[in-house]
């Protein structure tokens, strides 16, 4: 009987052993610096300051995948009030006073521990590159005003600027194809995807006073101001991008006007055949020849006041709107847009959002229909009467309810005439306002490039969270283990004093 008792007592000092041993182990991956652990969410701010207003954008992120893909969520947006900041040319304090309401709350959202070290941007846009070149001591105004007032705000502002035309579409394609995970995809597996190159989409953008395109060309690109070279998760990407100032819709649709009346300066009452049968409104030269983008004619009146009486007449607007543009500047042997501008052929998918969109969704052609029903669509829009289009929307601003037949107009002019899509590549395009339930634009690339956020090469990130799930799951086994040893432990204790009483 002693024996016996000896020999239980052996193999229980033997499963105290391995536990300790299993314990120890424990301890020591408790130090390795690897070990996955919840992180808090940080947070970012981009104040997109286009020609036509201001939007301010809230990104959120895991501040332990900071470098991560499809990680960055869009927290909240808020549309200033009023017009974009280059409106306020005479009034700067006003452009600062406007974006107080947003700025207001956004610090309702973001958590008060963390609103110190929010990186905060102010990027503007065509708008602002307009008034630069108008008037560059005015838009300095601007800034300084803006600036004051976001550095009332505990966030870390790391200033305003304004970005070039070829800034503003690279980051635009960088904002699409990172939602869309074509530049890089974490699979199922636990491991990292490259797509290929040509997987990525292009990005067609239409602001208030400028427009945009940039896509992958899958060729050597000839005119190299029209390049842009990136680096992102391993891969190289030559990209191919043009910013057309004065070719956004805002400024496209009074220069419209401006050529309109050009062909009678005389005259007191000009007609516009993209306006509705029935619409009228009176327009001064000296808000119409205000922009830089509608250069004033020698012989104008500076104070003068016409009249424009829309005529609703789709195959004279599509003839007005394509004067616009100089499609001969091209020459017939080279590969080019317009004006004169190269562009190599399309290639692969496009994303059309920003102005693009919201004109289109307002005339329900943003599901995919063919270039026929969008042709058909527009037509038919721009032969109705004035009457019949404010009963068909009347909640819609009236300001802006004339103007969606030169507008639609202009982009399918843009589209096919300028940028060379056709009956077979028009399916290529989706209009889309959001991607993953973020808003499609510059901004979110914008602040990708400036924290960081996204990568130069995904491999050390990869190295990094396969050991984190190493770490864990050896965690989990060892636990589970010394669970099972301490179990049989007890067990085996429980029986030997069980024997040792009987003994007595």
């Amino acid at each position: 009987m002693l024996k016996h008792l000896l020999g239980r007592s052996t193999r229980c000092l033997l499963l105290v052993a391995a536990a300790s041993e299993i314990a120890a182990l424990i301890f020591i991956l408790l130090q390795v610096k690897d070990v996955y652990l919840p992180s808090r969410t940080k947070y970012g701010m981009v104040l997109d300051a286009g020609s036509s207003h201001t939007t301010l954008y809230i990104y959120r992120w895991p501040a332990d995948k900071e470098n991560g893909t499809g990680i960055v969520s869009q927290a909240a947006a808020c549309t200033v009030q009023g017009p974009g900041i280059s409106s306020y040319a005479d009034d700067p304090s006003g452009a600062g006073t406007s974006l107080q309401p947003c700025l207001d709350q956004a610090m309702t959202i973001i958590p008060a521990t963390q609103q110190r070290e929010t990186p905060t941007y102010l990027g503007a846009t065509a708008g602002m590159r307009l008034l630069r070149e108008q008037n560059s001591t005015k838009a300095d105004l601007v800034f300084a005003e803006v600036s004051k007032t976001i550095q009332q705000y505990p966030v870390d502002f790391r200033g305003a600027q304004i970005l070039t035309g070829n800034e503003e579409g690279s980051f635009g394609w960088i904002t699409v194809n990172y939602l869309l995970e074509t530049l890089v995809k974490f699979s199922f597996t636990g491991s990292w995807t490259h797509p290929e190159a040509a997987a990525v989409v292009g990005a067609l953008d239409l602001g208030g006073a400028s427009t945009q395109i940039t896509f992958h060309p899958g060729r050597a690109i000839e005119d190299k101001s029209t390049e842009v070279l990136f680096w992102l998760y391993g891969t190289n990407y030559s990209l191919y991008t043009h910013s057309y100032l004065c070719y956004g819709e805002e400024q496209a649709l009074k220069r419209l006007v401006a050529s309109l009346r050009e062909e009678n300066l005389t005259s007191v009452q000009i007609s516009h055949p993209c306006y509705p049968q029935g619409y009228e409104e009176n327009v001064t030269t000296a808000v119409l020849y205000a922009s830089p983008c509608v250069p004033a004619p020698a012989t104008h009146s500076p104070n003068q006041t016409f009249a424009v009486q829309g005529t609703g007449s789709p195959e004279e607007c599509s003839k007005a709107v394509q004067r616009l543009f100089n499609f001969t500047a091209c020459g017939a042997n080279r590969t080019c847009g317009f004006n004169g501008v190269y562009q190599p052929p399309e290639q692969g998918q496009f994303i059309a959002f920003s102005g693009f969109y919201h004109v289109f969704h307002f005339l329900n052609l943003t599901g995919g229909q063919p270039l026929s029903a969008a042709r058909a669509t527009i037509k038919d829009f721009c032969a109705k009467e004035w009457k019949e289009v404010q009963a068909m929307w009347p909640a819609m601003n009236k300001t802006r309810l004339q103007d969606f037949c030169g507008a639609s107009t202009y982009i399918l002019t843009l589209l096919l005439q300028g940028y060379k899509f056709d009956n077979r590549t028009w399916s290529s395009i989706q209009f889309r306002r959001q991607v993953a339930a973020v808003d499609v634009g510059w901004s979110l690339g914008y602040m990708l490039n400036l924290t960081n956020t996204i990568p130069m090469e995904a491999p050390n990130r990869v190295k990094g969270q396969r050991r984190d799930l190493w770490t864990a799951a050896v965690l989990t086994t060892c636990l589970a283990l010394v669970m099972l040893l301490w179990t049989g432990l007890a067990l085996c204790y429980q029986r030997r004093f069980a024997t040792y009483e009987t003994m007595l």
